[in-house]
């Protein structure tokens, strides 16, 4: 079966965007925003950049091929809207609704353009056109936002569960992921919110208790321990390791090697963000970078290395 996604992303988040949606689709993402077509069933609530998903029931040349199909559907007594998606061709805000309502028009049963319970995605793409149920994102991480305890300098939400996904890969559900700085647990809501099994370690008392107090608060088990991340026992398929604000450029360059060696020995994958570049320190720890990007605000930079 084919699946269509339509996505967008902040001029700022581009570069993660790329990366998130690469990892997932294994296919390049454009820009701010677009179009993927792929076989593969991502859940539409993962990504924090996908933003509609359409399950590919009808396909034909031309819309007027396709309209002749339409009085197949079955609604099973549903009300239904129709939602044009834009594909890889332009067409103004009235031609949008003029395909809306010559497609509804065919299809039999009733429309209902404020509570419909069935949605339908039609767009253009590659010169075909595609019909089928549509989805759209619920956005869950933006209320992960609240959090009782948070640190100013914590990942945004949308970030750390384009991260977790850039980590886990299309396919998590086997995985066994850690992070080893976890602080107020960001990292680990957006995780566990995916169905992703994480445990989470950090070596300030301070910082475990606030990321218990979230986890609780979005009624998501206790899965922090307190601990050096140098001590880390055990192996992992993936670790993110959200390096502390700063930490990169007070530690010296040694202590920087320790802690990413240290990775290396339980931790089959990683993904890094410092503050300011470490490509020589990762080398140094035998990681090899697969996949980089930038996440800037303002004048603050991320570098995010994806590293096996």
């Amino acid at each position: 079966m084919m699946f269509i996604y339509t996505y967008a992303c902040h001029e700022d988040e581009a570069n993660l965007c790329q990366l998130e949606l690469q990892t997932l689709f294994g296919q390049k993402a454009g820009g701010g925003g677009g179009i993927i077509s792929s076989k593969y069933e991502l859940p539409i609530d993962r990504s924090p950049f996908v933003k509609r998903r359409i399950s590919v029931l009808l396909a034909a040349s031309s819309f007027e091929e396709l309209a002749l199909q339409l009085p197949a559907i079955e609604l099973d007594r549903k009300t239904f809207k129709v939602l044009f998606t834009p594909g890889d061709e332009n067409f103004t805000y009235e031609e949008r609704r003029q395909l809306e309502r010559a497609a509804g028009a065919v299809i039999r049963g009733k429309a209902d353009m404020r509570s419909a319970e069935r949605l339908f995605g039609l767009t253009k793409l590659d010169g075909c056109w595609y019909f089928g149920p549509c989805e759209e994102n619920s956005a869950v991480w933006l209320k992960h936002q609240s959090k009782p305890q948070n640190y100013s300098t914590a990942l945004p939400t949308r970030a750390a569960r384009a991260i977790v996904n850039a980590a886990a890969g299309p396919a998590p559900e086997q995985l066994r992921l850690i992070d080893p700085c976890c602080g107020m647990g960001t990292v680990l809501i957006e995780a566990m919110s995916m169905g992703i099994d994480i445990e989470g370690v950090d070596l300030n008392p301070l910082a475990v208790r606030g990321a218990r107090l979230n986890l609780a608060h979005f009624g998501y088990a206790d899965r922090v321990r307190l601990g050096d991340m140098r001590l880390i026992e055990g192996q992992y398929d993936a670790a993110i390791v959200d390096m502390p604000y700063n930490l990169c450029s007070v530690l010296p360059e040694e202590e920087q090697l320790v802690m990413l060696s240290s990775v290396r020995k339980w931790a089959k994958r990683a993904v890094i963000v410092t503050t300011v570049p470490i490509d020589l320190q990762l080398e140094k720890a035998s990681w090899h970078i697969m996949k980089s990007a930038t996440l800037s605000k303002a004048s603050f930079t991320r570098y995010i290395s994806v590293v096996e």
